[in-house]
């Protein structure tokens, strides 16, 4: 097995034997691969990599901050750190206290994207019956959802912490999330101040709400971490480490991994065989499909914290010149053995347009497991049956990769994050593209803005008198499809009267 990488001090495995990167192949891309990895240098020593917005990218500081390119940011790195581990015991302890003077039992997090994908993952991920608080999250601007915490927390709502994340503080969701916790709070006759801390950037909107209210408390969020890559910082962080999760051990694995990353012999690199694995796969031009399959429950949500890591950052239409490239690649996922009986049929069976990662744990549970059949324990099977996948798959001329870790800890969950982080920065540079910055997002906040801005003109133009959407739309200059499906959420809840019509695109709808 010659397509095995190993690191003994990490008890970290990768098999790329299934990825087809045959000897010739790899020495025609060396130039290009150790191109990637000066790149990757020239990251790490502070350089502006994000030029578009003209930031350095620096999550690697975030575990070891002797790797920040100034003492001034190693500081900051570091006494965010204490911070945290100080504010953390104090409420362990009860010395800080809620507004009422209860100790605190939980913690609503309010933040979306890479605000609440990292922290959530890790939270299910590392998730004990020892646990010291329980996390609740807020992630997203339905209605339904906030009202299912709000109804879970309510009993103990004096006992609950809320910790609202956003670097800018403009991010709309999190600002309707932390305004309806407020409202909540205050319909409970509580002082929602007391109650709140935030993560965000000094002088934000947030800063100054949280400092203009007297907020609890403040923590550190900076420009040159990215929002997919912010898992390590107080985002993460903070409401990880007041669950009671070893914080110290999950960035000592993430910053170990970074060294086995660091190295410039890229078949000794584990990241840097991951993405020409990527790279191979799709020709350097994107388009291809990875599967993510964890075998072990706590990690079912691996994939979706992976689809912005890798998604966000390298769905892209330009390349670094300027020339549409139309870059990306798609992940999906979801857990061993479930997938047996869902999408393996398509992946082995199906279209040669998909890869496929699988994560291997080693270890079944604490204590032994009993003998369920033919000799073996339910682990065997889980383990049989993940083998049996990737046999099926590679005698279907389908290309795949393992990475083997001994179990779910807090060392190797960071070890599993920084090899993905660490592989989509190498990839981008293969391929030419900023994996660090985001224009299509705004696309769609700056459209939602202007919805909502037509829809409040729609809602004041309406009268007693019934018009349909075309009628609505005409007078307003706007288009008929937005009308109509703005006024169709505003009559189901209230904002609108709607006379339906068997043909519903000719429904009327009055003040």
């Amino acid at each position: 097995m010659n397509n095995v990488f190993y690191a003994p001090k990490n008890d970290f495995m990768l098999d790329w034997g299934g990825m087809g990167l045959d000897e010739a192949w790899l020495q025609e891309m060396e130039p290009k691969i150790n191109a990637a990895l000066a790149g990757m240098k020239k990251l790490d020593a502070g350089e502006v990599v994000n030029v578009d917005e003209g930031r350095m990218v620096g999550h690697y500081w975030l575990r070891n901050s002797a790797k920040a390119p100034t003492a001034e940011l190693k500081a900051e790195i570091d006494d965010c750190l204490a911070k945290i581990a100080d504010f953390t015991a104090k409420v362990h302890s009860g010395e800080i206290l809620s507004g009422t003077g209860k100790k605190f039992k939980n913690v609503i997090v309010a933040g979306i994207g890479g605000s609440s994908l990292g922290p959530v993952f890790v939270d299910k991920a590392l998730a004990t019956p020892e646990d010291k608080m329980k996390l609740y999250f807020l992630d997203n601007t339905d209605p339904d959802g906030m009202d299912k915490v709000f109804r879970a927390v309510k009993p103990e709502l004096e006992e609950t912490l809320t910790v609202v994340i956003s670097k800018s503080g403009g991010t709309i969701e999190t600002r309707n999330c932390q305004e309806e916790a407020k409202a909540f709070y205050r319909a409970n006759g509580l002082d929602f101040a007391k109650f709140a801390v935030c993560v965000t950037g000094t002088g934000s909107k947030l800063y100054n709400t949280a400092k203009g209210e007297g907020w609890i408390d403040i923590f550190p969020m900076w420009d040159w971490v990215g929002g997919r890559t912010s898992v390590m910082s107080a985002v993460g962080l903070l409401p990880l480490s007041l669950k009671g999760i070893d914080v110290a051990a999950f960035l000592k694995g993430a910053a170990d991994m970074d060294e086995l990353n660091r190295a410039d012999d890229y078949l000794n690199n584990p990241a840097a065989i991951m993405s020409l694995g990527w790279y191979k796969c799709s020709g350097g031009k994107g388009g291809e499909t990875m599967v993510v399959l964890p075998y072990k429950d706590s990690l079912d949500l691996f994939a979706k914290y992976l689809q912005q890591l890798v998604m966000e950052s390298l769905g892209k239409e330009l390349d670094l010149e300027g020339k549409t490239v139309k870059q990306g690649l798609a992940v999906l996922g979801n857990k061993g053995t479930s997938d047996q009986h869902s999408y393996v049929q398509q992946l082995v069976g199906g279209p040669d347009n998909v890869f496929v990662t699988f994560v291997q744990i080693l270890k079944d549970r604490e204590g032994a497991s009993a003998i369920v059949g033919e000799g073996s324990t339910s682990g065997d099977y889980l383990n049989a049956f993940m083998l049996g996948t990737k046999k099926a798959l590679e005698s279907h001329g389908k290309r795949t990769m393992t990475l083997t870790v001994p179990c779910v800890d807090a060392y190797n969950v960071g070890q599993l994050i920084a090899i993905f982080e660490r592989s989509v920065g190498i990839y981008a540079n293969l391929i030419g593209i900023n994996a660090y910055h985001q224009p299509a997002v705004e696309f769609g906040k700056k459209a939602a803005g202007g919805l909502i801005e037509l829809k409040n003109k729609a809602l004041e133009a309406l009268t007693d008198k019934p018009v349909t959407a075309a009628e609505l739309a005409a007078t307003l200059g706007a288009a008929e499809e937005d009308v109509f499906r703005l006024m169709l959420h505003a009559s189901a809840n209230g904002a609108a009267k709607m006379t339906k019509c068997d043909d519903i695109t000719k429904s009327v709808f009055s003040k």
